[in-house]
């Protein structure tokens, strides 16, 4: 994964909820693929139409509230989104999508700086996000070194698989987690 993320922006307002970014109508979907065909479908039927991987989307505040559906953080990582970058997001979410290795990235400002279509460089480890249409620089909140790792892993399973892996211990044997009871 890279550290420094170029996409071109599409964007939202405040409170995008999990069923507008995965319509609770397509729950019987499981196959990733299928699954991302709707991404964004709830806010805007044309977003699959215009959007490529690698593209960012920007929103205002609580971006991902609702449920914990992790169907609209998968359906954003089989589109493969460059990043989110929003004020805040809902809390659920934002796990769901770290742990998929999506970067989410809190930027305060960042809605009322950037227009659908701007292209944008984020910055993760140091948080400088800037518009390379305006100019605009603004300042996100770095991810932590752990955060890091999950993105850099592909999201956390991966990060675990190989942890285990690398640790040279069977994945099977159940000995990943062995606490020592008294």
């Amino acid at each position: 994964m890279e550290k420094i993320i170029r996409g071109k922006v599409f964007l939202f307002g405040a409170n995008i909820d999990t069923d507008q970014i995965y319509p609770g109508r397509y729950l019987e979907l499981t196959d990733p693929e299928a699954v991302g065909q709707h991404a964004m479908e709830g806010v805007d039927p044309n977003f699959r139409k215009e959007f490529q991987a690698g593209d960012l989307l920007v929103a205002s505040t609580n971006f991902g509230c609702g449920s914990s559906r992790e169907h609209a953080a998968v359906a954003l990582k089989a589109i493969g989104v460059g990043a989110v970058l929003a004020e805040s997001f809902g809390r659920i979410f934002y796990r769901n999508g770290i742990n998929l290795g999506i970067p989410l990235v809190v930027c305060p400002g960042i809605h009322r700086s950037v227009k659908k279509g701007d292209l944008l460089t984020v910055e993760l480890v140091s948080g400088r996000v800037k518009n390379e249409t305006t100019g605009i620089v603004r300042s996100a909140q770095p991810f932590s070194p752990y955060v890091m790792k999950i993105l850099e892993s592909g999201g956390i399973k991966e990060m675990i698989r190989k942890e285990i892996a690398s640790s040279g211990t069977p994945a099977s044997s159940g000995s990943a987690f062995n606490p020592k009871l008294p």
